[in-house]
């Protein structure tokens, strides 16, 4: 039976923006808009949608590193905005992440031992065991140990990676959250993450939740793919089914756009995506693709349509079940 380690419910996160003379008008960004989704145990989700659509805020929400505005994200069973200090000590240590720039998320000045040794001084492990466990962890990523000493100045992308990778290892967290671990990667070296990870996920049963916006990826290492648009979740299902049957007119946008390896899970029909992303401040009632959706009617700009089962068992939002295969 399957365990949720990461649930998700009804989740809403606005920002406020001052607008107007002298700023004395306010807006508000839905960023996220209403999301339910789970994560089970040693299960590898990725969350796939253009820039601007919510992933990065929505992994933010889930870190606890910003505030819900409505709903609830619970880890292991537990609400994240209930847990008092010392708990979300703990939490943290159980969730890692790894971002999408490993250069820019690495001291320049310090070396990779003091980079990785950093979060377990934090968090009180001595200095010693510390460097020991560093040691470990650069086995666990294919790095030699001579790098202790080196400075990622001195090192190509894939190692800055790598490094990035042993650094959240290091506290042997349940979770980890990763934030586009290889667009900052030459595609030869992008395989070689991809499948480092993979090992370790299998070696260390961990769960990972992907954040990318490279189809790619998402055929190659998850079990289940969520797509997202404008903060909501659009199609939702296991990756080989939605990505042999896209029901979304957005998830086909992103497949047409998405040179996909594997000539048989491409669309046969792309309809590529025309028009900008919109705007997460001025939203309509209606469906959030609807301005750059081809079959879009009057009932799609006035009416949200809300995540039902498809044929194939997968889950998507569109008010058109005669066309796309979602049952009534």
């Amino acid at each position: 039976m399957a365990e949720p380690v990461i649930e998700i419910h009804g989740l809403k996160k606005y920002f406020k923006i001052p607008c107007g003379f002298l700023g004395l008008q306010t807006q508000w960004v839905h960023a996220i808009d209403g999301i339910d989704m789970a994560v089970n145990k040693g299960e590898i989700v990725g969350l796939v949608g253009e820039s601007g659509s919510g992933k990065t805020t929505l992994a933010r929400v889930i870190l606890n590193l910003t505030t819900a505005t409505g709903g609830f994200v619970r880890l292991n069973g537990n609400d994240i905005s209930r847990l008092n200090q010392r708990q979300t000590r703990k939490m943290r240590s159980e969730v890692a992440v790894v971002f999408q720039d490993p250069a820019g998320n690495l001291h320049p000045h310090h070396t990779v031992g003091q980079s990785i040794m950093r979060p377990m001084i934090i968090h009180g492990v001595p200095r010693q065991e510390a460097y020991e466990r560093a040691l470990q962890a650069l086995d666990l990523v294919k790095m030699d140990r001579m790098y202790m000493n080196a400075f990622p100045a001195q090192l190509s992308g894939g190692q800055q990676q790598r490094i990035a990778i042993a650094r959240a290892l290091v506290l042997n967290p349940k979770i980890m959250i990763l934030d586009e671990p290889t667009s900052a990667l030459d595609i030869s070296v992008q395989a070689q993450v991809l499948n480092l990870l993979l090992d370790l996920q299998e070696e260390m049963h961990l769960t990972y939740l992907i954040i990318t916006h490279d189809l790619n990826v998402i055929n190659y290492a998850c079990d289940r793919v969520a797509v997202m648009y404008l903060g909501k979740l659009v199609e939702y299902g296991e990756t080989a089914a939605v990505l042999r049957a896209p029901v979304h007119p957005y998830t086909k946008g992103l497949m047409a756009a998405s040179p996909l390896l594997d000539p048989h899970r491409r669309h046969k029909n792309p309809d590529r995506l025309s028009g900008d992303p919109g705007s997460l401040i001025h939203i309509g009632p209606g469906c959030r693709f609807a301005p750059r959706c081809p079959q879009a009617t009057d009932r799609c700009r006035t009416e949200s349509p809300t995540l039902r089962e498809t044929e194939s068992g997968h889950y998507a939002g569109c008010f058109f079940p005669e066309d796309t295969g979602v049952t009534k």
